[in-house]
C-alpha cells in the first residue's frame, strides 16, 4: 500500500486537493477526507442532479399532506424540512457544475468499479426472490455467489462458511429468538420441528 512522502503531500495541498494519496487504488478510503475542493470528480454532478431530484419529490409528496392551510398543519414540518433539503442540494450542484473536472479517473475505475455494481445486481435479486423462494435458499444462493466473487477462494471453503453462516443466524433468529422469515419453498415448520425434538430429547 502506497503512502504520501512530504512532497506529494504538499504539492497536493498546493493544487487545492484534500485528499493527497497519489494512487487512489491502494485500498485506502475515497471518502476520507473525500473528494476534492477545486475539480468535479466523474458522476458527482450527476449524484447532485438525483440528490435534487429526490428532494423535490419529497417536497411534493410533503405539500400532498395539507398544502398550506396553516403553520399547525401535519405537513409544515415535513415541508420545511424538504425545502431546505431542496436548497442544499440545489446549492451544491451550482457549485459542483463550475468546477473543472478532474483528471486521469472515470466512474468505472474509480466511483462505481464492476464489482460494486455485482453486488447490488445481487441485493436486488436477492430482494426480488426472497418471497417466492425463502429467506434460507435466497440467502444460501446470494452468500455462496457473493463470497465467492470477493474472496476468490476454493468452492469448498466458500461452501462451508457461506452455509455455516447462514445455519448460525438461522438458528440463532429463527429458532431461538423466533423471528419470522419468508418460508418460501423450503419446509421450515418440518425443520424447525426436528430442533426442536432434538433439543426437548436432549432435556
Amino acid at each position: 500500500m502506497s503512502r504520501t512522502t512530504p512532497s506529494t503531500a504538499a504539492e497536493a495541498r498546493a493544487s487545492g486537493r484534500t485528499r493527497i494519496e497519489p494512487d487512489h487504488h491502494d485500498g485506502t478510503s475515497d471518502a476520507a477526507p473525500g473528494g476534492y475542493e477545486e475539480e468535479r470528480r466523474p458522476g458527482e454532478l450527476v449524484f447532485g442532479v438525483l440528490l435534487l431530484l429526490a428532494s423535490l419529490g419529497l417536497l411534493w409528496s410533503a405539500y400532498g399532506i395539507s398544502g398550506f392551510q396553516a403553520l399547525s398543519g401535519p405537513g409544515t414540518v415535513p415541508m420545511a424540512v424538504t425545502l431546505a433539503m431542496v436548497i442544499s442540494a440545489a446549492l451544491i450542484v451550482l457549485r459542483t457544475a463550475r468546477l473543472p473536472k478532474v483528471s486521469g479517473e472515470t466512474v468505472l475505475k474509480d466511483i462505481l468499479p464492476v464489482t460494486v455494481m455485482i453486488v447490488a445486481a445481487l441485493l436486488v435479486c436477492y430482494g426480488v426472490l426472497l418471497r417466492p423462494l425463502g429467506f434460507l435458499p435466497t440467502s444460501a444462493l446470494f452468500l455462496i455467489v457473493s463470497i465467492k466473487m470477493l474472496s476468490g477462494r476454493g468452492w469448498g471453503w466458500t461452501l462451508f462458511i457461506a452455509l455455516g453462516s447462514l445455519l448460525l443466524v438461522w438458528l440463532i433468529f429463527r429458532i431461538v429468538f423466533t423471528v419470522l422469515m419468508p418460508v418460501g419453498v423450503v419446509p421450515e415448520a418440518e425443520l424447525i420441528q426436528v430442533f426442536r425434538n432434538l433439543f426437548a430429547g436432549g432435556a
